[in-house]
């Protein structure tokens, strides 16, 4: 087993290296910075590329421990060993030197490992809860920023004990999956800097020094050798209330960047394996971040592999949602492979084979698979044209009036129902973007806090600022504001595929305009939560349309033939049946129908004018026992409305959603 793994009488150390001549284990007293012992790997410690050997006599509590290795100093062929280096064990299960936020480690530059004891007691938890994917409604948040913000209110703000307070909000709000920004050890200080006074940080996360550890700053008080466990407890407590836990891991890149960057492990260890280098020597950048991992190499497959599992068996953890992914599909010599062995390892791997794979199917090397991603349908996609397509026209773009009826309707033009069952994550905002407030409050980004000159973050937001950019006391700018965000929510929660939305959304958050937060650990990221109560209406409505996908199997998925011979999914414009959209067309009206044998049909029809102006709706005809039932109108956001009934004809109000359910 790679990695330091306490046994009776002692601890087993075990690493390996493809190319190093010789390797040498470090232990220190805690917290200090000079190794107390310098042991050597001898050679029959060593069998074939691995390094092991039992030190006796070791208590797992009073030391840290660090590798240094020897080898060949090649850099044209990517070999760059360096025995004067302190390099942190790239199986670490926990990681000292960042246990406090913002502090850069007291040694300056050497990361160091601790043994666990994993000893949590699970017993008062079943097994998973394996949740169907087209029932999943996912809430993707920052561990910190999520209660960082003294108007959270918790005792623990900014950890995970923070978060597992807010377990009854989530339970109110009703959703049942969880996605947890990067939660791996990572550099905060990496590219530190000081704009207009304020500290900005690598704040996401998406920087990781250790895979197999957590970052020990997100728990509220120090883990001792038991790391992790704070992180457990978060785990149990929302599985057994119905909440599954995913995990936005970074496999695409780590905090060592390019030649420029720090040297604390897999550089070390052997960096022409665990990187994509040139020809010469230097790192290729897929990334945007300095540095591409070697995907496709077996050994670093493997790690992924070991990795992953480890935080199924370990930690519980549900899925996955795997960053730039994109990028797991390169070749060593970056080219895109038509079927990549690690994602199809992970597609196929016995122990993660109920755990939700999610793909964010691009790179910043240009490669963009929406809909192509090499699934063997099991990998679920970001679904990044949803987003766009929606975006345009929920604010009134022509031309895609189409384009939105397909992905209200599951994007079928992209994933067969039966090849690419439940692989689109339907998403109109996330952490990477503007909140869904600020979609509506600003027609362009207003990064200049992060000190780029505003040159930072995407420029094709599809946003609309509803006629002022900004804050604003105009009562009719403001109405609009939150009739469009009710849109929004009516959309994505009537939409076939995965819904996702960004934590804070159902209540009005803002990051104030910046689209691309990363570095911000302040007011810009963190929760409001004050705009829980001002703003409690929205919050109402959102509960309200979780509680009505739940509700209705029909927006799901397939429920069977319907009686009344209608499709299964039909699309239809300002008259019933006729699915020709012209390019100035503004109205879309998607009919789901089904039927379960021996139960009465199901049918919803959803209507949406993003028009500026009032326009008279024919709907499907019904048999003579059954009428139109109003359910969902955003015109305004109450949710307890008498319900109108409709025989055929309806009004609908400029930028309105309306959703009807067919009743006896």
């Amino acid at each position: 087993i790679n990695g330091a793994t306490a046994i009776p009488g002692g601890v087993n150390f075990t690493v390996h290296s493809h190319n190093a001549t010789g390797i040498e284990l470090l232990l220190f007293k805690r917290g200090e910075d000079r190794p107390y012992a310098i042991l050597p790997f001898l050679n029959h410690y060593r069998i074939g590329n691995v390094y092991s050997m039992i030190v006796f006599k070791l208590n797992i509590e009073e030391f840290e421990y660090a590798f240094r290795v020897d080898g060949p100093y090649e850099p044209s062929k990517g070999m760059i060993f360096d025995k004067t280096k302190y390099l942190l064990d790239p199986y670490a299960k926990a990681v000292t030197g960042q246990s406090k936020w913002g502090v850069p480690s007291v040694s300056g530059q050497h990361y160091k490992a601790r043994v666990v004891k994993d000893d949590f007691d699970w017993e008062t938890m079943g097994g998973s809860l394996q949740i169907p994917p087209q029932d999943l409604i996912i809430y993707e948040l920052h561990v910190r920023g999520f209660t960082k913000d003294s108007s959270s209110g918790v005792k623990f703000p900014g950890t995970f004990a923070g978060l597992t307070e807010k377990l009854p909000y989530l339970l109110e709000l009703g959703v049942n999956a969880v996605e947890l920004m990067p939660i791996f050890e990572f550099d905060e200080m990496l590219d530190y800097r000081e704009v207009d006074g304020e500290k900005l940080y690598n704040y996401w996360g998406y920087n990781t020094v250790s895979f197999f550890a957590p970052n020990t700053s997100y728990a509220s008080s120090h883990e001792y050798n038991r790391e992790g466990n704070e992180l457990k407890k978060l785990i149990s407590l929302f599985k057994q209330h119905g909440i599954e836990v995913y995990l936005d891991v970074v496999f695409n890149h780590t905090a060592e960047g390019n030649e420029k960057g720090p040297f604390f492990s897999f550089k070390g260890f052997d960096n022409n394996i665990y990187y994509l280098l040139t020809p010469e020597g230097y790192y290729y950048n897929f990334s945007g971040c300095g540095n591409t991992l070697n995907c496709n190499h077996p050994i670093v497959q493997q790690m992924i592999l070991d990795c992953l599992r480890y935080w199924v068996t370990t930690y519980r953890v549900d899925g996955f949602r795997f960053d730039l992914a994109s990028i797991l599909g390169r070749n060593e010599d970056g080219a895109p492979m038509e079927k990549p062995p690690l994602l199809q390892s992970l597609a196929f791997d016995p122990i993660l084979g109920d755990v939700k794979l999610i793909a964010e199917v691009w790179d910043a090397g240009g490669l963009y698979q929406v809909g192509n991603f090499p699934s063997w349908n099991r990998w679920a996609e970001w679904n990044g044209k949803y987003r766009d397509d929606i975006r345009r026209h929920l604010k009134g773009d022509e031309g895609v009036a189409k384009a939105a009826a397909l992905r209200i309707a599951g994007s079928v033009d992209m994933y067969h129902p039966n090849e690419r069952k439940n692989a689109s994550v339907n998403f109109i905002t996330c952490h990477d973007g503007f909140t869904l407030y600020d979609l509506y409050s600003y027609n362009r980004k207003h990064n200049e806090k992060n000190g780029w000159d505003n040159t930072d973050g995407a420029n094709d937001n599809n946003s609309w600022n509803c006629g002022v950019e900004g804050d604003t006391d105009d009562p009719e700018v403001m109405k609009l504001r939150f009739q469009m965000m009710r849109n929004a929510c009516t959309l994505l929660m009537c939409s076939r595929g995965i819904p996702m939305f960004l934590a804070g959304d159902e209540f009005g958050n803002t990051q104030f305009g910046n689209n691309n937060a990363y570095c911000q650990d302040n007011k810009i990221s963190w929760l409001d939560w004050s705009l829980l109560e001002k703003n409690h209406e929205l919050f109402e409505f959102f509960k309200y349309m979780i509680r009505f996908r739940k509700e209705h199997r029909i927006l799901r998925e397939n429920i069977g033939e319907c009686s009344l011979g209608f499709p299964d999914i039909s699309f239809h414009s300002v008259k019933p049946w006729c699915d020709q959209y012209n390019s100035y067309d503004r109205y879309v009206g998607v009919m789901f129908a089904g039927q379960v044998p021996g139960k009465r049909p199901e049918i919803i029809y959803i209507a949406s004018n993003s028009y500026w102006e009032e326009l008279t709706i024919t709907l499907p005809e019904l048999p003579e026992y059954m009428n139109w039932s109003l359910k969902v109108n955003t015109i305004d956001s109450q949710t307890d409305l008498e319900y109108k009934h409709y025989t055929k004809e309806f009004k609908i109000a400029p930028r309105t959603v309306m959703v009807f359910c067919a009743q006896s």
